[in-house]
């Protein structure tokens, strides 16, 4: 059988564990570049915005736009000049807690007066009835019953007419074999070992009791709504490219049915009370794309990375669907955008193929006063693009089942689009620009779609959006992963987590003078708010709001906030507001500074927009996801707590969160002010 090298031994520059790498995204980033076409990158946009006296007399100087101070529903007025004077700022309101210090704790740190809670972990019961944990007993009837691996995404609904209970739904976005079986040999993983990884795949809701005084989950409840979705849960694909011959298969000769749900990253909630889900790294579940003849389908395995021999986690072994020579448009059954309705546990899901097929980091949606629904994506690797979907059709606004059900169909039809970015100067020397929505396909009432590419059909769009947004010239971007819409301003914030071949690899672009180092290792934020703050605008101002890393480096940027009096940050990966003062807060994924990951928040408005305050951090090898911000409290997912390089089930370097022996277990943590206090003072 041929398989590729362990990471392991190729590995000399990532920060994260081999063992992270490869079961997370399938050595993504030592992938050759998919993105091989002429389109610009953001980098080379930015380069065109500063001059070379700024670069060279302070490394990078940027700064929000004109248009963004003055839009961007901050009330904030011109964005401020860098600080040359480092005199205290007060903080913004909900900004009063102190900053947690960087550190590489085997525990969940929050600042002093909160305190914190474990709420739901890995292998905790979710379904009346399952089994209670055993990590030595697992069996794929257990794990489908309960809380699965990785959870990432979390969002929080409320249950009409109950003020005592809530909806917690989360994803479990891939499953780490070594840190789940004890001995287990991924040359020679057992049916049963494949089948527990299947069941840990997916997404969990379960209801929660809430605190009747504050309002924050407390614990979770065995409940008629709790319901596990796993790799091999039934799924209805919607949208032009259901029935396609492109997704049909032996077992589904309709392609309509899809079974399971793979690598769902983040996501978000619709006004209607669905979750949206993202299907992420899902390249990495196929085995022999490398070796299937018909150019025109191995060019477009190839620019998703479809291209490899033997899978990792093998299940083409235990399942034919996974041997793309077997089964060829099974893998064009994932990479799509999962819309489930938690309150219907009876209910497939659906795949909504008009959204477009990459990699999906997740999507969050928008609604304008007449129903019109957009939603916001990002493709999470290096170099791919930024996307967002205006609907045609018009949500209900009511709550009735047949207005939920309608609703649930929206984003069937619409227009998908893909963002292009163009560079100017700004007087007071920041770095911002213009930029376009460009459409790509309009899928139809009808179930058709209709092509804006020239050479791709309306149904080819959505199955290979990426070499569709390659013709249009989109902009090249560095993983763009979580991209959302203030809810009150309706600015838009992007991370672009990193992009560590930044004139690394052969053909890659090189670094520019705004970006003059060779090797992005900590990611930035983007700021956009579209003409009119209409969120169907076809144009947009954006800046930089936050170009991250070690605050004392010159090549970092605060929005022109003092440097001394931010918390560094590194790799933002997702991001949330708050409801109250709306600030922004951002998880991380891959601390480059020697600290472990955490949950940052930022303020947008006043004097002190741009002050970056670390809230948490996760414990060591762990990566923080799904910030949920409450009033009285802020929810995380701790993931793959303990990854470590020569760690393992058998070998662990974690105990979090039960301590002792026991092994380490992704979990979802709330944290709270102990006094009962609102979040953030």
């Amino acid at each position: 059988m041929n398989r590729r090298l362990l990471p392991l031994l190729t590995r000399t520059t990532h920060r994260r564990s081999a063992t992270h790498c490869r079961y997370k995204c399938g050595d993504a980033c030592d992938a050759p570049v998919r993105n091989r076409s002429g389109n610009p990158t953001f980098r080379e946009v930015v380069a065109g915005t500063v001059s070379r006296r700024s670069v060279l007399s302070a490394g990078l100087v940027l700064g929000a736009s004109g248009a963004l101070a003055a839009c961007g529903g901050t009330g904030g007025g011109p964005a401020p000049a860098a600080a040359s004077s480092s005199a205290p700022v007060p903080p913004s309101p909900g900004l009063g807690f102190a900053a947690v210090a960087p550190n590489t704790a085997d525990a969940v740190t929050v600042p002093e007066g909160y305190t914190q809670q474990v709420l739901i972990r890995w292998g905790d019961p979710v379904v009346t009835g399952a089994p209670a944990f055993d990590v030595t007993r697992q069996t794929p009837e257990a794990q489908a019953q309960q809380f699965g691996f990785n959870n990432d995404f979390l969002t929080v609904i409320p249950i009409p007419g109950d003020s005592a209970r809530a909806l917690l739904v989360a994803n479990h976005e891939y499953t780490t074999e070594p840190f789940m079986h004890l001995g287990y040999d991924p040359e020679a993983p057992t049916p049963e070992q494949i089948r527990i990884g299947m069941a840990a795949h997916g997404m969990s809701v379960v209801a929660v009791a809430l605190d009747p005084s504050s309002g924050r989950p407390t614990s979770v409840l065995q409940d008629p709504l709790n319901r596990r979705v796993t790799a091999t849960t039934p799924f209805t694909l919607t949208g032009p490219v259901a029935g396609d011959p492109l997704v049909r298969t032996s077992a589904d000769p309709e392609g309509r049915t899809v079974l399971g749900t793979l690598n769902n990253c983040a996501g978000g909630t619709t006004p209607w009370s669905t979750v949206l889900s993202g299907e992420e790294n899902i390249d990495q579940y196929f085995a022999n794309g490398a070796t299937v003849a018909d150019p025109v389908l191995k060019a477009r395995y190839e620019r998703l990375g479809l291209d490899g021999e033997a899978s990792d986690r093998l299940w083409e072994t235990a399942d034919p669907r996974f041997d793309l020579l077997r089964e060829p448009n099974e893998a064009h059954r994932f990479g799509w955008v999962v819309e489930l309705d938690p309150f219907d546990p009876a209910a497939a899901p659906r795949k909504h193929t008009a959204l477009g097929r990459f990699k999906h980091e997740g999507a969050t949606v928008r609604m304008t006063p007449d129903g019109t629904t957009v939603a916001y994506m990002g493709d999470d690797e290096r170099f791919e693009y930024a996307y967002k979907f205006v609907s045609s059709a018009k949500a209900r606004p009511g709550t009735a089942p047949a207005d939920r059900q309608f609703n649930q169909t929206v984003l069937d039809q619409g227009t998908l689009f893909v963002a292009t970015f163009t560079g100017e100067a700004r007087p007071d020397g920041g770095s911002g620009g213009r930029g376009e929505w460009r459409p790509l396909v309009e899928s139809l009432p009808d179930g058709t779609a209709r092509s804006f590419v020239p050479g791709f059909s309306g149904t080819e769009v959505l199955l290979f959006t990426r070499q569709a947004a390659d013709v249009v010239g989109a902009t090249k971007m560095d993983r763009p992963e979580d991209v959302e819409p203030h809810p009150v301003t309706g600015a838009v914030y992007m991370a672009l987590t990193n992009n560590d071949e930044r004139g690394v690899e052969p053909g890659a672009p090189g670094p520019d003078a705004a970006n003059p180092r060779p090797d992005n290792a900590n990611g930035q934020v983007l700021e956009l708010v579209e003409d009119g703050s209409d969120p169907t605008a076809r144009a947009f101002a954006w800046s930089l709001l936050l170009v991250c890393g070690d605050p004392k480096a010159a090549d970092t940027y605060y929005a022109g906030f003092a440097k001394d009096q931010v918390s560094p940050i590194s790799c933002p990966d997702n991001v949330a507001f708050d409801p109250t003062h709306g600030h922004l807060w951002i998880s991380t994924d891959g601390n480059a500074l020697d600290s472990n990951d955490g949950l940052f928040a930022v303020s947008l408005a006043g004097a002190d927009r741009g002050r970056v305050k670390q809230f948490l951090t996760v414990p060591k090898g762990a990566e923080t996801c799904g910030p949920v911000l409450m009033r009285n409290c802020a929810m995380v997912s701790v993931q793959h707590p303990g990854e470590a390089d020569d760690a393992s089930l058998d070998r662990p370097v974690s105990h979090w969160p039960d301590g002792g022996s026991s092994p380490a277990r992704p979990a979802v943590v709330v944290v709270w002010r102990a006094d009962g206090g609102a979040l953030g003072t």
